[in-house]
Order: C-alpha cells, then sequence, then structure tokens
C-alpha cells in the first residue's frame, strides 16, 4: 500500500503494519503493560524482623502480672515494626515482542485510519527557533499531538520544547501511549521506514 507525504509525493509501506485491523483488547493489554513497566514499587516499610533491636525478651513469660512479651519490637509497641508492612515490588507485565509489535501496528493502522497520522519529507529545522516550528505545524494544521523523526534531532527538540501540548520522539523512542494519546502523530519518510524495519 502507499501513503501520502504532505507535498503529494507517495511512499510505499507494508500493508500488514499499517492497514492491520484495531484489537482493543490487545491494544488495551499492550498499553497497561507499558504503564506497569514504568512504575517505580519502591515502597517500603520494616516489619519486627526488620526493626534494629527486640532481640532479647523483655521479661519473663509468666509471674510478672503483665502481658506476655516476647520483643519490644512488635508492632503493637511505639518503635516496633509495621504490621502490613510493605515491600518493593515488580509491578511489570510480560508481554511477548510478537503481541507488542502486532499492539503497535494496530494503533498506527488506526491512527493512519482516523486522519490522525501526518507523513511528512522532513522537520527541515536549520536552527532551534520556535517560531520557525510554529509558522509549519499551522501550515500543516497542527495545534497539539506528537512530532516523531528518524533519529535524535537537538534543533527539534529545543524547538518544540516551548510550545504546549507537542512532543517529540525518535523512531527508536516511540511507544504505545505516546501514540495513543496523542491527537495527531507527524512522521518524517525516515521515521517510517525506520518504523517498518523495527515492526515488520
Amino acid at each position: 500500500m502507499e501513503l501520502t507525504v504532505t507535498g503529494g509525493n507517495t511512499i510505499k509501506v507494508d500493508k500488514s503494519i499499517f492497514a492491520r485491523d484495531f484489537s482493543e483488547a490487545l491494544v488495551h493489554q499492550v498499553v497497561t503493560a507499558y504503564l506497569a513497566g514504568a512504575r517505580a514499587g519502591t515502597k517500603a516499610q520494616k516489619n519486627r524482623s526488620a526493626v534494629s533491636g527486640g532481640g532479647k525478651k523483655p521479661w519473663a513469660q509468666k509471674g510478672t502480672g503483665r502481658a506476655r512479651a516476647g520483643t519490644i519490637r512488635s508492632p503493637l509497641w511505639r518503635g516496633g515494626g509495621a504490621t502490613f508492612a510493605a515491600s518493593p515490588r515488580d509491578h511489570s507485565q510480560k508481554v511477548n515482542r510478537k503481541m507488542y509489535r502486532a499492539g503497535m501496528q494496530a494503533i498506527l493502522s488506526e491512527l493512519l485510519r482516523q486522519d490522525r497520522l501526518v507523513v511528512i519529507e522532513d522537520f527541515n529545522l536549520d536552527s532551534p527557533k520556535t517560531a520557525e516550528l510554529v509558522k509549519f505545524l499551522a501550515a500543516n494544521d497542527f495545534t497539539k499531538g506528537l512530532l516523531v523523526s528518524e533519529g535524535v534531532e537537538d534543533n527539534l527538540y529545543l524547538s518544540a520544547r516551548n510550545i504546549p501540548a507537542v512532543y517529540v520522539l525518535d523512531a527508536a523512542g516511540l511507544d504505545p501511549v505516546s501514540l495513543v494519546r496523542s491527537e495527531k502523530v507527524v512522521m518524517t519518510v525516515a521515521a517510517i521506514k525506520k518504523i517498518q524495519e523495527w515492526l515488520s
């Protein structure tokens, strides 16, 4: 199949990547797994065994008239451990490489069907000028969303960082969440080719 590039040209793309049926369940699983992998899971507290001290039994089991106690680090005591202490957790979910690629293909295909994917030749920024980029985006009917280039382009990043709701990624750093949340996605021809190599 062919994609129309802004300006009138066309490029050939793989039908399996840009014309795939949309699977809501698959996309949901891929997006959820990506978000879960970003969770830190570093919350931690000390239980009674982790709090220092408390090795000696504070008083005899019987004969004192007081309630029995085995350690001064019991959760019932001041300075004791937490009853149900939180421990660091790994929230990541396993998604097969094939499933992840299929999910990305489904998202890209749906963006294309909804006319939310725009392909351009290049951003053509000779210097980091926000005004130039704003003018370029306005000419392409773009107000907010994602800009994708083949590699890391300093001029593009520096030009876009002061524009609200405009994000920049290179093709290698593309992720499902950024694509799904973007109102519009602008990609260069070189980025499309690189994404095809990755997802085919």
